[in-house]
């Protein structure tokens, strides 16, 4: 066991649970391209890390179809058929996650994601029980990378940043948690992170 480690925060999405919100228009379009397109003309990230944000999904959509009436009825199909945009357990992870729980690891997760659609499939997914605190960016209206949800996380778990390693899918989450003084692992796999858990000594 690291002795400097005390504390192991895991991201959800795309690392506990797959998302990817092209999978819900793969019905309305014709190909994966038609949907980037359509994606990135209503400028989807920025939009919907407003709901990750906390702002609710019913003024989201009514704000963005706005400002593109011609797809307001696309816009309101990813609040209608937003379950449709997981993409499945990331049973890999999982299993280290329990791993790690067995070994007597503190867990925590804290991940961008919108409260209403949280609540939705939170009885769902049974090992999220296996982390003592779950730490949303929804409830608190910040989001990853801003600096603040990491401070305000490390408030709440009651940790320094040192004592704490950090783990998350997104290059931009990863640089902002090593500047505050976390040590990281940028995740790519199951398979990635069993092995760097392993050049640490967290796991054998």
């Amino acid at each position: 066991m690291t002795q400097s480690i005390t504390t192991i925060i895991f991201d959800f999405g795309n690392v506990l649970l797959g998302w990817d919100a092209r999978k819900l228009y793969e019905r309305f379009f014709p190909d994966l391209e038609a949907v980037d397109r359509f994606l990135e003309q209503i400028r989807f990230a920025e939009w919907n890390a407003k709901q990750d944000a906390g702002r609710p999904f019913h003024v989201g959509v009514a704000d963005l179809s706005r400002q593109f009436p011609q797809y307001a009825d696309l816009i309101q199909a990813y609040d209608t058929y937003w379950e449709e945009s997981l993409t499945g357990r990331v049973d890999g992870t999982i299993e280290i996650v329990n791993e790690l729980k067995q070994a007597g690891w503190p867990l925590y997760l804290l991940s961008n994601f919108s409260v209403e659609k949280f609540e939705l499939i939170r009885s769902q997914h049974s090992y999220l029980d296996l982390f003592d605190d779950i730490i949303i960016s929804g409830e608190i209206g910040i989001v990853k990378p801003e600096p603040a949800i990491f401070q305000q996380a490390l408030t709440r778990i009651n940790r320094t940043a040192q004592e704490c390693l950090f783990i998350d899918d997104s290059a931009a989450n990863i640089e902002t948690a090593r500047t505050l003084g976390f040590q990281v692992i940028h995740y790519h796999s199951p398979a990635q992170l069993r092995s760097e858990l392993a050049t640490l000594s967290i796991l054998g």
